[in-house]
């Protein structure tokens, strides 16, 4: 009896399958990886951008006052004088700036006392109504930024040399020393430091 050829067998045997099932879960499993690991970078860049353009939006306001600088110190309590730009603790900030729009025309100068402070992880912006101030009167405020870490303000002199705090003591020559620029650094995350210089004009 003369044997029938056997057929070439179709399909897939059990340990194929199982194989195929293992190389598309682990294919499966690398891809998930990959694209949550693209989605996390997305985000931290998004996260980072967006940072860096509220950090450019707040410089541009201390820009816009720094611009309207005016050497014109002012009056506290008690006849008090105080420097036309002064930094102090904590690297607060305030200056006498001009160019205070006054569309209601009223009564007032358009010289206008601005500071700028960090309080808690907010830089805030404040300023007064009136320039010479017999009292504690308390600015009106406004945050421009949240989330910040750490925020100077340096004085720069004529010489180039930095100082954290303006006016520098009169000891230590502060007498002949005329500040030529301002320097703004702002710590925060993602970003890390982002620093401004601007030049001060004669005022």
């Amino acid at each position: 009896m003369q044997s029938t050829p056997s057929k070439p067998q179709l399909g897939f045997t059990l340990i194929e399958i199982l194989v195929a099932l293992f190389i598309f879960a682990v294919v499966g499993l690398i891809s998930a990886q990959l694209l949550g690991r693209t989605v996390d970078a997305y985000e931290v860049l998004d996260d980072r951008g967006q940072r860096l353009g509220q950090i450019h939006r707040a410089m541009l306001v201390v820009e816009r006052d720094m611009l309207q600088f005016r050497n014109r110190p002012i009056r506290l309590a008690q006849n008090n004088p105080v420097p036309a730009l002064m930094i102090g603790d904590e690297g607060a900030l305030s200056m006498t700036r001009g160019g205070w729009r006054n569309p209601l025309q009223r009564p007032r100068s358009e010289l206008q006392r601005v500071g700028y402070r960090l309080q808690g992880e907010n830089l805030v912006r404040a300023y007064w109504p009136v320039l010479d101030r017999p009292g504690d009167e308390e600015p009106i405020s406004q945050t421009l930024l949240e989330g910040v870490e750490d925020l100077e303000f340096f004085a720069i002199d004529q010489n180039g040399e930095e100082h954290k705090f303006w006016p520098p003591n009169q000891g230590q020559g502060g007498g002949q020393l005329q500040i030529a620029g301002l320097v703004l650094r702002i710590s925060m995350a993602p970003v890390g430091i982002v620093e401004r210089i601007w030049e001060v004009p004669d005022g």
